[in-house]
């Protein structure tokens, strides 16, 4: 109601999204007490002689799955778990199987995205020699994508009957993801210009004639932490180079993360380093099995988990990093 609340639109953005976030946790709320009522009412329809036990309980474990959704997105609770985030792929040693094992992790990850509800763009590709990718980047926009998204850290194994081995072997595939959070106004770092290196380059993949016959695409290198950052998103240099500075504060934000989870809790952040580049989780496919070896948290559904449903795989690991 305050008049002078878009005098400063940057701190009025901010208090939108807060109250966005607050209104979300009380609407959760709100679902929750009127299960209960409801619960309650044919509990007494039931003593009356006007209802059943099997409806009472059905309507029980509806509230019970509600509950329990609200503690798990409770384990959501560093500053950093509500911004969006950066996933990017690489293929591992293996030439065209692990370049397509990565191009089908891109696909999991993007309809895992498009279900969940989050805005997702691709923001750079590096297309294999064969098939597949050898490297990808995909931006996730939502309220807690990267505390969502933040378990898939690590490396990703396959194991299936090749396709592209003509003895129909099987074959073992590796590829690393690494999600970073995406820093917004909230979140103030510091770049001197004079510690960039920027290059320019053609743009590869779709995009049509103007991409690809430009120079649009950027890499930045960051001198003091080594950190490149590509991107080739945008038709003009000057958005890329715009987003380009965007990704790359992110990855600063993250290993600034790091380095307090340390000094925080040395226990924790050693368990977590050994993880970070280990393998974190096991695709079986002719066994039919999904196995994360940090919760054990298994499904037998490979066809639907490599098709996006790994929500299970990321309660899991929430609830078991929250321990």
């Amino acid at each position: 109601m305050d008049p002078n609340l878009w005098d400063n639109p940057k701190k009025a953005e901010a208090l939108l999204r807060d109250l966005k976030l607050h209104k979300t946790w009380v609407a959760k709320y709100n679902v929750i007490k009127e299960k209960i009522d409801e619960i309650e009412v044919l509990e007494e329809f039931r003593q009356m002689g006007e209802g059943t036990e099997e409806d009472v309980n059905a309507k029980y474990n509806l509230a019970l799955e509600h509950i329990e959704d609200i503690e798990f997105r409770s384990t959501l609770n560093q500053p950093e778990d509500e911004l969006a985030c950066t996933l990017e792929i690489n293929a591992g040693a293996g030439g065209t199987e692990a370049c397509d094992w990565a191009e089908m992790l891109y696909r999991m990850y993007i309809m895992y995205g498009e279900k969940a509800g989050y805005k997702v763009r691709e923001l750079n590709r590096v297309n294999g020699d064969v098939a597949g990718v050898k490297k990808v980047e995909i931006e996730f926009e939502g309220d807690y994508a990267y505390g969502m998204l933040k378990a898939e850290n690590g490396v990703h194994r396959l194991v299936r009957i090749s396709p592209f081995n003509a003895q129909g072997k099987r074959m073992t595939s590796f590829a690393s993801v690494f999600v970073h959070p995406s820093v917004d106004d909230r979140i103030e770092i510091e770049v001197n210009p004079a510690d960039l290196d920027w290059d320019t380059f053609r743009a590869s993949g779709a995009g049509g004639q103007h991409v690809n016959k430009t120079e649009s695409a950027v890499r930045v290198r960051h001198l003091p932490s080594g950190i490149v950052v590509e991107c080739q998103e945008e038709r003009s240099q000057h958005l890329n180079r715009e987003k380009a500075i965007q990704m790359l504060k992110s990855r600063l934000y993250q290993k600034e993360l790091e380095r307090q989870y340390a000094e925080r809790d040395k226990v924790e952040a050693g368990k977590m380093k050994n993880e970070w580049g280990s393998q974190i989780r096991s695709y079986v496919l002719d066994d039919r099995r999904v196995k994360d070896h940090r919760t054990k948290f298994e499904n037998r559904n490979t066809d639907a988990v490599l098709a996006g449903d790994i929500e299970g795989f990321l309660k899991a690991f929430l609830m078991w990093d929250g321990k």
